[in-house]
């Protein structure tokens, strides 16, 4: 009986072997993009193009696996980094990795993404691996900036029965400090400061004394030539004693490797050459920066802010201005709504409408729109038809054309978004000037826009996530927008829900 388990092994592991042989020296990967793409366009979803299948019977978690998920997950290297596409997969290859090493023995893995959904989003794909292994959890820690579940994530940590760790935090140079340990750094190139974070986290992995050799795992998708992630994928390390790993996934390989993925669905949903070319083909634009990065942020919550307000209060509120990023199918509509309190714009509502009819949303957002002083609203796209019929009932506010009602159409044209987003910038730069709410989902979708930098030309953009394109953001850009740089009077009405008290007063 011994021998026959032993035998069968031996023989999965022979198995393992040659399937990893297969699809490490698959044709696939020397091929450029239009070869890739070409193959692309008639390849039966759901299917490999070489015919290789995952040798790992059902019962092994790593049965799942798709062929260009077993070749990285297999690469055991010290160093290695993952250029690869958007939605493939690469954080729950790096996880499965991270958390088969910590079945195997007491060890300790550190995650750092660039944002906390990130961060936890990664950590959640450690605890499916530890269900699917039958890993007990033995505990599960938080530590906040704060006292609330809305503060800033400090770590977040999952202790084993068998003493090993994974903990994920933000990926910032202050964050990353400490302990020796296992890296993976997941979207390292869209860190706020990825070299600083790099060289706090290096010392990490230095020391083989306790635990042993450590290793370093990076999955990014690229931001831009000259960036960290880009510098490590493209050096000459020939010659150096420890050489990075490196593969390259783009979403074609992915699809010819057996992911079920429409790639003409993906790039008519975006509309976007340059982002679809850098979140999908990992191709290298100019450069990317993050809009609003955290400190800012901070610097404008506060407590007294609101996302709910009654309609009553809206309209015994005096100066009120509102952010409209019509939405209907694949995001919300995110209607924000400022309050002017002396000099300072107060965040009193951010409605989000998701999955609601369009005569459904006009009824919502015309007493809104009724009770503010103005109104900007996005007229790109499915907000063409409802801005219009926005400003047939509430009249256009175009002083150039003498049109003096409360809604302004916005088209979002590169001139349009380089007049909003730097504006909305500039209010969290003066934190005395705005105030928004203390939320983990506001945080998160502010921080998603990026300025991008391509052929010299520099535009704003964001990544679709589960919540969302970011709509949160352009929503308030719309409400900074149309309550202008400044007022021609100010006055300080009572805050809406607190008859007997300024937030003036009570927020320093």
């Amino acid at each position: 009986m011994a021998n026959a388990k032993t035998d069968a092994i031996e023989q999965l592991r022979a198995q393992v072997a040659s399937a990893n042989q297969a699809a490490s020296t698959n044709p696939l990967w020397q091929m450029d993009i239009a070869g890739l793409e070409q193959l692309v366009e008639t390849h039966p979803l759901g299917t490999t193009h070489s015919g290789w299948k995952n040798p790992y019977p059902a019962s092994d978690p790593r049965s799942i696996y798709l062929e260009y998920q077993f070749v990285t997950h297999h690469d055991r290297s010290r160093a290695k980094i993952q250029i690869q596409s958007r939605q493939t997969g690469k954080d729950f290859t790096m996880e499965g990795e991270a958390v088969e090493d910590c079945l195997d023995h007491a060890t300790e893995w550190m995650i750092a993404a660039p944002s906390e959904r990130q961060a936890l989003d990664s950590l959640d794909q450690g605890k499916l691996w530890a269900d699917a292994w039958q890993f007990h959890i033995k505990d599960i820690f938080e530590e906040r900036e704060g006292n609330t579940s809305q503060h800033l994530l400090k770590s977040a940590e999952i202790l084993f029965e068998n003493g090993s760790r994974m903990r994920a935090v933000p990926g910032k140079p202050d964050t990353v400090r400490g302990k020796s340990t296992n890296v993976i750094l997941t979207e390292f190139d869209f860190f706020e400061q990825p070299a600083a974070t790099w060289k706090a986290i290096l010392p990490s992995i230095t020391n083989p004394l306790r635990g042993g050799e450590k290793k370093v795992r990076i999955g990014t998708t690229p931001n831009g030539t000259g960036s960290a992630a880009h510098k490590i994928f493209t050096k000459d390390d020939t010659n150096a004693k420890i050489k990075w790993s490196r593969h390259l996934v783009t979403i074609y390989h992915a699809v010819l490797m057996g992911l079920p993925v429409d790639v003409q669905q993906i790039r008519e949903l975006m509309d976007d050459p340059d982002g679809f070319a850098q979140e999908f083909l990992c191709q290298w634009l100019d450069t990317t920066n993050v809009l609003l990065p955290y400190e800012l942020i901070a610097l404008a919550e506060s407590a007294d802010a609101t996302e709910c307000w009654s309609l009553d209060d809206m309209r015994h509120a005096g100066q009120t201005f509102m952010g409209i990023d019509f939405g209907r199918s694949n995001d919300p509509t995110v209607a924000w709504t400022l309050q002017r309190v002396g000099d300072i714009l107060w965040t009193r509502e951010v409605l989000v409408l998701e999955k609601m009819s369009t005569p459904d949303q006009e009824r919502i957002l015309s007493d809104r729109i009724a009770a503010s002083n103005r109104v900007s609203f996005d007229y790109t796209g499915p907000g063409v038809g409802l801005g219009d019929y926005m400003v047939h009932t509430h009249k256009e506010w175009k002083p150039s054309e003498h049109k003096m009602g409360k809604v302004e159409l916005c088209t979002f044209t590169r001139k349009f978004k380089r007049e909003i987003f730097p504006r909305l910038r500039r209010r969290f730069e003066a934190p005395t000037k705005l105030r928004i709410p203390i939320s983990v989902t506001i945080r998160e979708d502010l921080h998603e826009m990026k300025q991008v930098i391509s052929n010299g030309e520099y535009d704003y953009w964001a990544a679709r996530t589960k919540s969302g394109h970011s709509d949160r953001c352009t929503a308030l850009a719309l409400a900074v927008h149309a309550a202008g740089e400044s007022s021609a009077f100010t006055f300080t009405p009572r805050p809406a829900g607190r008859r007997t008290r300024n937030p003036e007063r009570s927020v320093q």
